[in-house]
């Protein structure tokens, strides 16, 4: 499976979706549930990447469903946030930041400042395209310094990029 994301996001989707569902489907097969909302997350993440935002949306709110059925919610800010990247590709702006505030909200509850500062730096990128640089620096820049090791990650440099861009 993570094969088959990898593969997704070095642009060769349709193998990759292929390799994914075919791991997917052993896990099923088995009736392992351990991790299943990463899984599907990932999943809806490479049909993202492939272009495909209902299969997309489809697998991220199944992520979800999972989530809170099975309460492991360590990755559900980063399942919402990447919903968020889904409804921006399909232009829907209102809730692609509807879903980065809530994947904030999320993050903050959880004390997970890696998923916050990759929420963060998607609603700030959002409303850098809106002419809402001020709003933007304001949200990420708190983010991003409290954060003190591993600067060089690409997370961070995405990051410390978008603040440049908006200083």
């Amino acid at each position: 499976m993570e094969r088959g994301w990898c593969l997704a996001a070095l642009g060769r989707a349709d193998e990759g979706i292929s390799l994914f569902t075919t791991g997917a489907a052993g896990w099923d097969k088995l009736r392992f549930i351990v991790h299943k909302p990463w899984v599907l997350t990932l999943l809806g993440d490479a049909f993202r990447i492939a272009g495909q935002p209902q299969a997309a949306l489809e697998h991220i709110e199944e992520a979800r469903r999972v989530a809170d059925a099975t309460e492991e919610r360590w990755l559900l800010a980063e399942t919402v946030r990447l919903r968020g990247d889904v409804l921006v590709s399909i232009d829907d702006r209102t809730g692609a930041e509807t879903s980065y505030r809530e994947a904030i909200a999320i993050a903050q509850q959880q004390g997970a400042k890696l998923w916050e500062l990759r929420a963060a730096t998607s609603l700030a990128r959002l409303w850098h395209h809106q002419a809402k640089r001020k709003q933007a620096h304001a949200l990420l820049a708190p983010v991003y310094n409290w954060l003190t090791e591993g600067l060089g990650t690409p997370v961070l440099q995405e990051a410390k990029a978008l603040l440049d861009e908006l200083a």
